[in-house]
């Protein structure tokens, strides 16, 4: 099952991206963005929803912006969350577990 972020930044283009939540973790607004690689502020929507694929120049001008490889923004394949990609997989279930049985054992 994809995640929030990987399932609406699908779409015609064929391309994921994760535009939005890295505008979203260092709080820039879609028209700071386009402002900043010269492109109307529509266009950045377009990018996030999938329905426009960026030239090249383009997702390099992003992946500049945020000072991430294009890679790390642009994928045919569906985006891991960064954290996962950082610090690898940690099971939430486990963790649960663990916390039931240290629970129950005290």
């Amino acid at each position: 099952m994809l995640d929030n972020e990987t399932r609406s930044s699908l779409g015609e283009s064929g391309l994921y991206n994760r535009i939005a939540a890295l505008r979203a973790e260092r709080g820039v607004s879609r028209q700071d963005l386009a402002d900043a690689v010269r492109v109307n502020y529509q266009t950045i929507g377009f990018l996030e929803r999938g329905d426009y694929g960026p030239s090249l120049k383009l997702a390099f001008q992003i992946a500049s912006y945020f000072g991430l490889p294009v890679e790390a923004i642009f994928s045919t394949e569906p985006l891991k969350p960064l954290s996962l990609q950082l610090y690898g997989t940690k099971s939430i279930a486990n963790d649960d577990s663990r916390n039931k049985d240290r629970r129950e054992s005290s």
